[in-house]
C-alpha cells in the first residue's frame, strides 16, 4: 500500500487544475445561494387623507419559506389596525434551494478528497483501475446533477422574484380594504451569481470527464494497443 507523499505536479496538470476551480466554484455556488437575506416593503395609506404612508415589511432568506415569512410593522406603530403577523408571502422554494445547496457542498467536500489523492497518493490514483473509474463516474454523475440542480434553482428564482415583486399587493388580503404600494425589496444579485456558478460548474465538470477519462482503463487499452502495433511491425527483410 502507497503512503501519503506529498507532490504537486498533479496541480499543473488538467486533471488537479481543474479540480481546483471545481472546489471554488462550488464555494461560491452554496455560499451566494445559503447566506442570503432579504425583505421586501410595502407602503400602506390606511385613507386618502393620510399624511404619509407607512411601512410593512416581510423578511426572508435561505431557504426561502416564503410562506412562513410574515408581514412586520415598526414597533409601536399602528398600521391600519391590521394585525399584519397573520399574512405571509407566497410560496415555499426551499426543497429546490436546499438540493442546490446540498449537491454543491457534498461537491465541495468531494473535491477535497479528490486533491488530497492526487497530490498524495497519485502513484496509488494511477495504478489502480477501480479508482479513476470511480472518479470517472462521479464526474458524470455531477455534471448531470448541477445541470438538474441548477435549472430547479434558477426556476425557483424565478418564482421568488415574482412571488416578492410588485404582484404582492394584489394577493394580500388587507390591501382590498386599504391603499397599498409596492415599496422595495432587496437586490437579488447574489442569487443570480448562484444561478451563473451553477451552470460554470456544469461546465467545468463536463470538461473535466475527458482529462478524467483518460485516466481509465477505457482509454488505456487503446494506447496500448496502438504502440504494440506500432512497435509490432517488423522492418523490410533485404532482398
Amino acid at each position: 500500500m502507497s503512503s501519503f507523499q506529498l507532490n504537486l505536479n498533479p496541480l499543473k496538470e488538467p486533471l488537479g487544475f481543474i479540480k481546483v476551480l471545481e472546489w471554488f466554484a462550488a464555494i461560491f455556488a452554496f455560499a451566494t445561494c445559503g447566506g442570503y437575506k432579504g425583505k421586501t416593503d410595502i407602503l400602506v395609506k390606511c385613507s386618502p387623507t393620510d399624511p404619509e404612508n407607512k411601512t410593512v415589511t416581510a423578511t426572508f432568506t435561505y431557504p426561502f419559506r416564503l410562506n412562513q415569512a410574515s408581514f412586520k410593522a415598526p414597533p409601536s406603530v399602528n398600521v391600519c389596525d391590521i394585525d399584519w403577523k397573520q399574512y405571509v408571502l407566497l410560496g415555499d422554494y426551499s426543497s429546490s434551494a436546499q438540493f442546490y445547496v446540498m449537491f454543491a457542498v457534498f461537491v465541495f467536500l468531494y473535491c477535497i478528497a479528490a486533491l488530497l489523492l492526487y497530490v498524495g497518493c497519485i502513484n496509488l490514483y494511477r495504478d489502480n483501475r477501480k479508482l479513476p473509474m470511480i472518479d470517472f463516474i462521479v464526474t458524470l454523475i455531477a455534471t448531470f446533477l448541477w445541470l438538474v440542480s441548477t435549472s430547479a434553482w434558477a426556476k425557483a428564482l424565478t418564482d421568488i422574484k415574482i412571488a416578492t415583486g410588485h404582484n404582492i399587493v394584489q394577493e394580500l388580503g388587507p390591501c382590498k380594504n386599504v391603499t397599498c404600494y409596492f415599496g422595495s425589496v432587496t437586490s437579488m444579485g447574489s442569487l443570480n451569481v448562484s444561478v451563473i456558478f451553477g451552470f460554470l460548474n456544469m461546465i467545468l465538470w463536463g470538461g473535466n470527464a475527458w482529462f478524467v477519462y483518460k485516466e481509465t482503463s477505457l482509454h488505456g487499452p487503446s494506447n496500448t494497443s496502438a504502440s504494440h502495433n506500432q512497435g509490432g511491425i517488423s522492418p523490410p527483410s533485404g532482398m
